[in-house]
């Protein structure tokens, strides 16, 4: 260890640029076995472990990159997996330039940080090449069971800890698919469906049962799936786009991010869909304008770069240095062609049926706002228009309809629209019916909603067990 001084930081070697915009494949190569232990080498193995500090799962990187450099990657794999549910997903996905890259004690002192996610990343999928990820082996079947409502990776990680202890767990989802956004919303170039695919098969070997294509509320109520099961876990996302409610914003061609990734997700996957076929969600030969900063904004402005769109630019109301998304992926973007227009916002959308063009303001930044950074406001006399044929609003995500969504009127929700929970317990105002992920705590990362996952499993478990125990008493 400790070779941070002689190695220089190095990433795994990003596929050439012209041919990896023309496909859908993850852009970085492999690390091989002989770099991957060279570059965990690098970690400084310090006292107080900042990665591990800003990372939401509080993952055990320093020994995972130790066992790592020494070649025991075995074990390595059970160090990692054993916070994380998901590893080989975070790996990749995870803004480790945010987290815990960019709290590496060595990058603070200036020689590059441990290239922690690529390592992270080559330890999971070794592990799953070898045969070392394995389906939960139940000891002891419990009669008690838990239906969860939403398949994305909250719900997956919670699922995943209370089979572990024996609980029998269905999970309901709305979709023809288990994953939430981590099939349809992230794109293959960042995260290969086959990564998740894996995942939730492993998942249904280990005896989880999967109720696709199920809304709560149609095919049954909350009430109705509370009295089937002795707890409810609701893990559900936020998918609502916020709108951006400007003159022209009901013209044509003007789409949520979230509508144009998953048509063309699903298209990847090798469904028919309608509306990519006919060109309406397909960007092909289309000057393409995205409004947005963060992550989901650069999987559209990158998705239509490989849709062979004729133009891409991202307006973004502040400049690169108060983005919100990873650097990194705005980086990449740039280096694929992606035209960023910063200091703008957009005043109106022009065009007679469909958009044609985006009348723009350019903004000035001023004091810091209440999220700490430069407040935009806009410059007078500087309206100027750009063409547009095709328009993605990503603007971020709110809650839908809750609680009448569930038809459960009695569900209390925050002023936000998201879940209101007994913070320490995890449990709504309804008696056994827990709440975690993104429906909680608004749009955030994935990493986070694991994490909300991991510690709802722990609070029904408990839950179940006072249950269990009242009911022994009482017999």
């Amino acid at each position: 260890m400790l070779q941070f001084v002689d190695l220089k930081k190095e990433t795994p070697i990003k596929r050439d640029t012209k041919k990896r915009s023309k496909d859908f494949n993850e852009i970085y190569n492999e690390y091989i076995s002989s770099k991957a232990k060279e570059q965990s080498s690098r970690c400084s193995q310090c006292g107080v472990p900042f990665c591990q500090i800003h990372c939401p799962l509080s993952n055990n990187i320093p020994d995972w990159l130790k066992l790592t450099a020494e070649g025991r990657l075995q074990e390595a794999y059970e160090v990692s997996q054993s916070t994380n549910n998901m590893p080989e997903v975070c790996g990749r996905i995870c803004p480790q330039d945010r987290l815990c890259e960019g709290n590496c004690v060595i990058e603070q002192s200036g020689h590059g940080t441990v290239t922690i996610g690529s390592i992270e990343k080559y330890i999971t999928d070794t592990a799953w090449e070898k045969g070392w990820v394995k389906p939960i082996k139940v000891k002891k079947e419990l009669k008690q069971s838990v239906g969860i409502i939403g398949a994305g990776p909250a719900g997956l990680a919670c699922a995943e800890e209370l089979r572990k202890s024996g609980y029998q767990i269905t999970i309901y989802d709305r979709y023809d698919r288990p994953g939430g956004l981590l099939i349809y919303g992230i794109p293959n170039f960042k995260l290969e469906k086959f990564v998740v695919e894996r995942r939730t098969n492993l998942l249904k070997e280990s005896g989880i049962k999967f109720i696709q294509n199920f809304e709560v509320g149609k095919e049954k109520s909350l009430d109705e799936l509370r009295k089937k099961h002795d707890s409810i876990l609701i893990a559900t996302g936020v998918y609502k786009a916020r709108e951006i409610e400007l003159p022209g914003h009901d013209l044509k061609n003007i789409f949520p991010a979230i509508d144009f990734l998953t048509a063309s997700n699903k298209k990847g996957l090798g469904d028919k869909v309608d509306l990519f076929d006919n060109g309406t969600l397909n960007a092909e030969g289309k000057k393409v304008v995205v409004i947005g900063g963060g992550d989901t904004a650069m999987d559209c402005v990158r998705t239509a770069v490989r849709q062979k769109a004729k133009s891409v630019k991202c307006l973004y109301r502040r400049d690169q240095e108060n983005m919100p998304g990873s650097a990194r992926e705005v980086a990449n973007a740039i280096e694929e062609g992606v035209e960023f227009v910063w200091l703008t916002s957009p005043k109106k959308f022009l065009g007679n049926d469909k958009v044609e063009e985006v009348e723009i303001n350019k903004m000035i930044l001023s004091e810091p706002d209440s999220s700490g950074r430069k407040k935009p406001v806009i410059k007078s006399g500087s309206e100027s228009r750009i063409s547009a044929d095709l328009v993605i609003k990503s603007l971020g995500f709110d809650p839908e309809n809750l609680p009448k969504l569930f038809s459960s009127d009695s569900l209390a929700v925050s002023k936000w629209g998201t879940i209101k929970i007994n913070l320490q317990t995890m449990q709504t105002n309804l008696d056994g019916v827990f709440a975690a992920g993104d429906i909680v705590r608004g749009a955030s990362l994935v990493v986070w909603a694991i994490k909300d996952g991991r510690d709802a499993a722990v609070q029904i478990e408990k839950y179940l067990n006072n249950k269990a125990e009242k009911s022994f008493k009482a017999a």
